[in-house]
């Protein structure tokens, strides 16, 4: 069971389509913060969440999201479904719900055939209704099509996934969920490989290449690869402590994922607070980097194999 905070998180799949996205139901209340640290990340009503914006902007979802910048489109599903029950930043004519977004690109499976669209979005927030803290993970939602362990080149290649996890320390909560699809290999906490670069010999290509550094020719695409986090807590925080959460977010992914913030990834960490109870502020940002760090291994730990893509999750 993952307690998310009272956040509801739901999928839509389509295994047959290799893409999908997974949404994040906000009760009313929730603040957020963002921080995106890839040079190429697709997004939607990020700069709502920097830290100078006012406190009254409560976060209604949040969306993750397959193909690149089209998947985008889901968001629209969100909103609707957010509308017809009357969320939303009152105004003088309607409710306007806040949904910031971000997507994964997802091509290499489905050759860009097919991106989620609002329909997906809207079936998302329809799951979501029922989650009371079973989450499916690996290959759902918008981790259906991604990949990790592509610095050697993408014949080396491996399965990611999507991952939960949560800690709780008396009455504060702080969870995650992140959508694996790196360049680096997803390492557990004593550097041990989980997913990433196989050698084709066996074992893993950083054996022979520590640096994890390879001259590509041509040159690795940027903007092909991207880890999105969410990170929730119960914890009441303002707004400056929610960015600086985010922060140890990407500490938590730099833990897990190497290299990580590369050139060619489009990272991005979310973080939302339901502001439910006090805590210490250093409290929630250490377990967010523990949380972040395990969300991002069971993605790959419950990835399974698709079509010649090895996964962490057919060996066990």
């Amino acid at each position: 069971m993952i307690d998310f905070a009272g956040i509801q998180i739901g999928h839509t799949t389509y295994p047959e389509l290799y893409t999908g996205c997974t949404v994040f139901l906000c009760p009313d209340g929730t603040w957020g913060a963002v921080d995106a640290r890839g040079p190429a990340p697709g997004s939607r009503e990020l700069a709502l969440l920097a830290p100078d914006k006012p406190e009254d902007k409560e976060v209604d979802a949040v969306l993750l999201t397959g193909g690149s910048a089209f998947g985008l489109a889901a968001a629209d599903g969100v909103m609707k479904y957010l509308a017809e029950k009357g969320r939303g930043h009152p105004t003088p004519i309607r409710p306007v719900p806040i949904v910031p977004a971000a997507v994964v690109y997802d091509f290499f499976f489905n050759m860009g055939s097919f991106t989620p669209n609002a329909e997906s979005g809207y079936n998302a927030c329809v799951a979501a209704e029922t989650y009371e803290g079973d989450i499916e993970q690996g290959n759902v939602g918008a981790g259906t099509g991604v990949l990790v362990g592509k610095w050697a080149g993408f014949e080396h290649m491996m399965k990611g996934g999507f991952g939960v996890s949560s800690i709780r320390v008396g009455d504060v909560v702080v969870a995650a969920a992140a959508v694996v699809n790196a360049v680096g290999d997803i390492v557990d906490d004593d550097g041990r490989v989980l997913a990433g670069a196989r050698s084709s010999e066996g074992g893993w290509e950083v054996s022979r290449n520590p640096l994890r550094y390879t001259e590509f020719r041509p040159p690795l695409p940027t903007g092909t690869n991207t880890t999105l986090v969410v990170a929730a807590t119960n914890a009441r925080l303002s707004r400056s402590e929610l960015a600086r959460m985010t922060h140890q977010a990407h500490n938590g992914l730099a833990i897990s994922v190497r290299p990580s913030h590369t050139r060619h990834d489009g990272d991005i960490a979310f973080a939302l607070s339901t502001r439910r109870v006090d805590a210490p502020i250093d409290l929630v940002n250490n377990l967010t980097v523990a949380a972040v760090s395990e969300a991002i291994r069971n993605g790959v730990r419950f990835a399974d194999t698709l079509m010649s893509v090895s996964g962490p999750g057919s060996m066990r």
